[in-house]
């Protein structure tokens, strides 16, 4: 290996790695797989990325092209399409009858690996191995990828790179096949030959065109990150064995290609309730009965709501649901009927609460944007989803048009449907979003009591001991009561002591919630001893 400088190299494959390709050894082995399968779709998928990869040779010269190769399962299929492509490409510009000879070639497409110490050994082996068996020209880059791309674009013309972008990852929002670099980035053209591939696409052509690819797979991982963030997917583990070692299918048997990043995890340095503490008496919130709390935001969507046409019956009646299975509620927020509003929402709630619950918003009016937003906040696309559809179909029946077809259309490869026989159609949970589609309090309390029978079965929702309360009412004044409450928070810093008023004539309502009741009962009778028998009322 050469070295360029301490963060870029260049690799060709060792002398005795080393082949000589012809050109029908490049590229017909992928083209005669595909003409002679049966798949139409995949023909088809192939066709149009073929074409996109021509259109790219014929705007830039060999030279100013590149490929960014990472050894994951799109950039495997991307690496064979380009091969097929670029034969495909020289076939038609050297020769009419498309006949090249047998004349010996590199594969010569630049081909970029952001080589990186969190990425599993199996990826950097099976990557070397294939620049070893492709003859790749390989710049090896150990700077972060905008910092790598900046260092290689200066030293090199390249205009244009191809990516194994597909369309529910999160970076392809706002992508098309051919997308200019965003600003700030240096300039270049994205291709993206694949963009419209689903992940059963991309399982169709590795094994139809039978190339090797990254040994992982067969592990059961089905969308490959970091070692920090990547595991086997669930959904492929088979019945443990014997020595109580998890055993997975291969990723190519995963049968609902929308939850192939259900084995990508968001590992944090602390549990995401330390960040928010969402009762600490007025105080910095640091006694270790909250840390562990499992948290929750709710989010109502809707015009109405801010105009003051509708009242949220929702999200006082779910924060009690809430408090039953023990989890605290952080926030309460109403939004406008926006995608943008509804996204930054449920961006900003999602990675710091444990679970999310948003609804209204949900339906085929021009303002039912909930689902769009979610999406948004996931930087992912909505796409059609023909289970969700069917469900629509027997509810609506005849009166499905058009709109029909925009409400089937969910956040693609996080979506979960949540099935139960009471309700007639699933809930939608988007990682740690549930969309709610009640619209009053009843509907509301049925949905919730499938969610809780849910959870029994498959631990949909952790549940953990649940809130208990007392309420004492009198009628002194604020000013009264302050400072013997003040002193009662530090006394009790487990306890979230708090005070309300239904008018300002009636009583004050003092409030005492937490998990242990005997704590509870401690902090009442404490309070009760600054004051003269009579002063309280309890409320039940």
């Amino acid at each position: 290996m050469q070295q360029k400088n301490k963060f870029l190299s260049f690799c060709t494959p060792p002398l005795q790695h080393q082949k000589s390709l012809t050109f029908r050894e490049i590229g017909m082995e992928i083209d005669k797989a595909i003409r002679e399968c049966d798949d139409r779709r995949l023909k088809t998928k192939y066709n149009n990325a073929i074409y996109v990869i021509k259109r790219a040779f014929a705007l830039y010269s060999i030279q100013e092209v590149a490929l960014s190769f990472n050894g994951g399962k799109d950039s495997t299929v991307l690496l064979h399409l380009l091969r097929a492509g670029y034969y495909l490409h020289e076939a038609e510009r050297c020769d009419p009858n498309g006949d090249l000879g047998n004349g010996e070639i590199t594969f010569p497409v630049r081909t970029i690996y952001f080589e990186s110490p969190s990425a599993f050994p199996e990826i950097n082996s099976f990557t070397y191995e294939m620049a070893a068996n492709y003859s790749l020209q390989m710049d090896i880059i150990r700077l972060d990828f905008k910092s790598g791309l900046e260092s290689l674009l200066k030293a090199n013309p390249i205009k244009a790179i191809f990516l194994g972008v597909r369309i529910g990852d999160p970076t392809a929002v706002g992508q098309e096949q051919f997308s200019p670099s965003s600003p700030g980035w240096p300039p270049f053209m994205r291709v993206n030959p694949i963009l419209d591939w689903s992940y059963r696409d991309v399982w169709a052509f590795l094994l139809t065109c039978k190339v090797q690819y990254c040994s992982l797979y067969d592990q059961g991982y089905t969308s490959i990150g970091s070692i920090h963030d990547t595991i086997p997917n669930a959904l492929l583990c088979t019945t443990h064995s014997t020595n109580c070692d998890e055993k997975f299918r291969p990723a190519y048997l995963l049968s609902d290609g929308r939850l192939e990043r259900a084995g990508r995890v968001k590992k944090y340095s602390s549990p995401v309730s330390e960040q928010v503490s969402p009762i600490n008496n007025g105080l910095k919130g640091e006694d270790s009965c909250w840390k562990n709390m499992l948290t929750a935001s709710v989010i109502a969507v809707g015009d109405e709501i801010l105009f003051g046409t509708a009242e949220d019956k929702l999200g006082s009646s779910l924060c009690k649901k809430l408090h039953t299975i023990g989890w605290a509620v952080s926030q309460v927020i109403v939004t406008r009927n926006d995608v943008d509003s509804v996204a930054e929402q449920v961006e900003r709630q999602k990675s710091t609460n444990n679970m999310v619950f948003i609804y209204g918003g949900v339906g085929p009016l021009h303002s039912d944007v909930t689902v769009a937003g979610v999406a948004k906040a996931f930087g992912v696309r909505l796409a059609p989803d023909e289970e969700f559809e069917e469900y629509l179909r027997h509810l609506i029946g005849e009166k499905c048009t058009g709109d029909k077809n925009e409400m089937a259309q969910l956040p693609e490869g996080i979506t979960e449907l949540l099935h139960h026989e009471r309700m007639t159609v699933p809930l939608i949970k988007c990682e740690n979003v549930i969309v709610l589609n009640a619209t009053n309090v009843s509907e509301l309390d049925e949905q919730w009591g499938c969610l809780i029978e849910l959870t029994k079965s498959n631990g949909l929702l952790a549940l953990a001991e649940p809130f208990v309360s007392k309420h004492l009412a009198t009628a002194l004044s604020d000013v009264e009561v302050a400072q013997p409450l003040s002193k009662l928070c530090l006394q009790f810093p487990d306890i979230y002591i708090g005070g309300y008023r239904e008018s300002r004539i009636g009583p004050l309502v003092i409030t005492f919630e937490g998990k242990d009741l005997v704590r509870i009962k401690a902090a009442v009778e404490a309070l009760l001893q600054n004051f003269h028998p009579g002063t309280f009322s309890h409320i039940h």
